[in-house]
C-alpha cells in the first residue's frame, strides 16, 4: 500500500490510472481575467460593469452562459465576440496556477498516472491558459464542453475521457472546485474529489456530495 507522509493510501485509491482535472479554480486562478473580460464587454456595450464576486459567482458553465448573466439575450452574439477578443489578452496577462498545481502534476506524473482535463471552458481559451502557464506537458488529454453535445454536469466529457483511455470509472477519480464537477462525477458513476478553492462554497460543494473533499491539490498526495 502507498505511503505519502505517513498516511496510508486509502484503499478506494488503489485502482486509481486515470486523475481528470477541472481547470477554472481547481489547477488555476483565472478569475481576474474572467472580470476584466466581463466588465469591459459590458462596458463597450453600454452596460453597468458588474461586481467582481457576482462575476466569479457565474463561472463555471462556459464563456456564453456567464455572458448571459449580465446582457440581454438580443446582444449575447456580439457580447461573445467582444468578450473572446479581449479574454485572449487578458488570459495571458492575469492567469496563475493555484497552490501546489505544478508539485501535484508532477507528482501524477513521476507516478505514472494518466492525466486529463475536463472543462467547460471553450477549447482555445483551455489550450492558451495550459500553454502560457507552462503545463501543457503534463496533460494526456485534454477536453472541453465546446467539442461536445453537453456540457458539465451530463457526464459525456468524463465518459469520454475513460473511453480514450479505454478505462472504467473505477479506474478513474475527477478533481473539480464546483458542485457542478461534483454532480458530472456522479452522473458518470465515477469518484468526486473537491477541492473549495474556487467558486462554489464549502456548503454547495458538500451538497453535491463529494466523495471527498480536501483542502487544497496538495492533500491528493495523501491518496495517489
Amino acid at each position: 500500500m502507498k505511503e505519502s507522509k505517513g498516511i496510508l493510501a486509502d484503499n478506494a485509491f488503489l485502482k486509481v490510472k486515470l486523475v481528470v482535472f477541472d481547470l477554472d479554480g481547481t489547477l488555476v486562478n483565472a478569475y481576474e481575467a474572467i472580470v476584466k473580460s466581463v466588465n469591459f464587454t459590458l462596458k463597450k456595450m453600454g452596460y453597468p460593469e458588474a461586481a467582481p464576486k457576482k462575476i466569479c459567482k457565474a463561472v463555471g458553465w462556459g464563456d456564453k452562459r456567464l455572458l448571459a448573466v449580465f446582457v440581454k439575450e438580443n446582444d449575447l452574439e456580439q457580447a461573445l465576440l467582444i468578450y473572446r477578443a479581449h479574454h485572449r489578452a487578458s488570459l495571458r496577462k492575469y492567469a496563475k496556477l493555484l497552490a501546489f498545481t505544478q508539485e501535484v502534476l508532477t507528482y501524477l506524473r513521476r507516478r505514472k498516472y494518466k492525466i486529463a482535463i475536463a472543462s467547460n471552458r471553450p477549447t482555445e481559451f483551455t489550450h492558451i491558459i495550459v500553454e502560457h502557464l507552462g503545463i501543457k506537458k503534463y496533460f494526456d488529454y485534454i477536453l472541453c464542453a465546446d467539442t461536445l453535445q453537453q456540457g458539465k454536469p451530463h457526464p459525456q466529457i468524463l465518459l469520454k475521457i475513460m473511453k480514450q483511455f479505454n478505462m472504467d470509472a473505477s479506474e478513474a477519480i475527477f478533481v473539480g472546485d464546483m458542485a457542478v464537477d461534483i454532480q458530472t462525477a456522479r452522473n458518470a458513476g465515477v469518484r468526486g474529489i473537491a477541492v473549495p478553492t474556487g467558486s462554489s462554497t464549502l456548503s454547495e460543494i458538500k451538497k453535491a456530495r463529494p466523495f471527498k473533499i480536501i483542502k487544497n491539490l496538495a492533500f491528493l498526495k495523501e491518496y495517489l
